[in-house]
């Protein structure tokens, strides 16, 4: 896994192979920064990154120079990574471990980018339960933008705020906004 653009370009990050994760491939996590660098100013805007897994999004905004940044995943191991990695490149991320259906139950704050990256097993009620939440919760800032990445064999087109969805290789990403 590498960061792809920013102050900290081409550095190869190696996670534990014990993590449960399924890191976005370098050639999807590059399609959708592209796309992002289109929408936003990235030292402007606050960042979500639900089910962080490696932490590699989050990395990448960081990189990019985004300041406002929280990774939140229910593994230790995650959340220990992505600590210990922030901090030795010195990068501006807050994590919490918790269950994100519990932290966005929860959560008063709001985000301009939020990015979930859950289980591709997930079952079509569970991902409608995290935009649902998003949404309803008012999490999501007025000009921001949900992304939920899932595989090709998920179709989320139906749920509400849908704008638009890309796919790179087994790699899917669906777009939501207020507007």
């Amino acid at each position: 896994m590498r960061i792809i653009s920013g102050q900290f370009k081409g550095r190869r990050i190696t996670p534990p192979k014990k993590l449960p994760v399924r890191p976005t491939t370098d050639m999807a996590k590059e399609a959708l920064f592209n796309i992002l660098n289109n929408q936003f100013y990235f030292d402007e805007i606050s960042v979500l990154d639900l089910f962080a897994g490696t932490g590699s999004i989050s990395y990448e905004f960081a990189s990019r120079g985004t300041q406002n940044i929280t990774a939140v995943d229910e593994d230790f191991g995650c959340i220990k990574f992505i600590n210990e990695t922030s901090k030795d490149f010195e990068m501006p991320i807050q994590t919490i471990k918790s269950d994100v259906y519990k932290f966005l139950e929860k959560s008063t704050n709001k985000a301009t980018l939020i990015f979930a990256d859950p289980p591709y097993a997930f079952s079509d009620e569970q991902f409608s339960k995290i935009h649902e939440l998003i949404f309803s919760n008012s999490i999501l800032e007025n000009d921001g933008l949900l992304i939920i990445e899932h595989s090709k064999h998920t179709n989320l087109s139906s749920l509400q705020h849908f704008s638009y969805s890309k796919s790179y290789g087994g790699n899917m990403f669906s777009f939501f906004s207020h507007g």
